[in-house]
């Protein structure tokens, strides 16, 4: 089995005011809806995902706590096993203001977020957060607020080196997935984007023939 990053990750995440209860063991025993949603987990047999389990750190957290703060570094992401989690940017980031009206079929639901921040998402059980910054050490681009009580599995940098080195098949899989799931984050951006640009280029449009 694959130690996780103790001690340091685990005084990492408790100084952030998280419950940290030991090592995610069992991880393919928690559930279908884990199982069946996490495109983490997807093409990992029971025992891979308790290999992958064994190095994450089981945390929890309250609801209306804050689980990854924007602009703080990280060397770690999260797997959500339980729970609502809300995504939020603050508009005083470069450009998020202008970029922040609301997706058409965006969550409504009021989490307490104010004037000065935007909703990116609200994530449930399988979605994943934090690995940009996991793996380029730049600052969290956004912040991770818990709407009910959450568990989840964070898995440090330095646990996928050792997953590399004692498990290659499960390594291999993990890195493939985290590829993927930033390439799809990416590419939805980008439409977000185009469709910002459109959007603004037919604001102009009609505003050109009035007096």
């Amino acid at each position: 089995m694959v130690k996780p990053d103790f001690p340091t990750l685990e005084d990492q995440l408790a100084s952030g005011g998280l419950t940290v209860d030991g090592c995610c063991g069992g991880l393919s025993h928690r559930g279908d809806e884990l199982l069946q949603t996490s495109a983490l987990l997807q093409d990992m047999t029971p025992a891979e995902v308790d290999v992958l389990g064994s190095a994450m750190l089981l945390v929890r957290a309250q609801a209306g706590q804050i689980m990854i703060r924007e602009g703080e570094s990280g060397e770690w992401m999260m797997l959500i096993l339980k729970g609502t989690v809300d995504v939020t940017r603050s508009l005083d980031a470069p450009g998020e203001r202008e970029a922040a009206a609301p997706e058409a079929d965006a969550p409504s639901a009021d989490t307490g977020a104010d004037a000065n921040f935007s909703r990116v998402a609200v994530l449930k059980c399988g979605a994943t957060l934090g690995e940009m910054s996991m793996l380029d050490s730049e600052p969290r681009y956004a912040s991770c607020t818990a709407i009910e009580e959450v568990e989840a599995g964070v898995l440090g940098r330095r646990a996928i080196a050792l997953l590399i080195r004692d498990h290659p098949a499960v390594g291999a899989k993990l890195l493939v997935k985290i590829t993927q799931l930033m390439a799809q984050r990416l590419r939805n951006t980008s439409n977000q984007l185009v469709k910002l640009l459109r959007e603004r280029q037919a604001e102009l449009g009609s505003g050109s023939g009035t007096a």
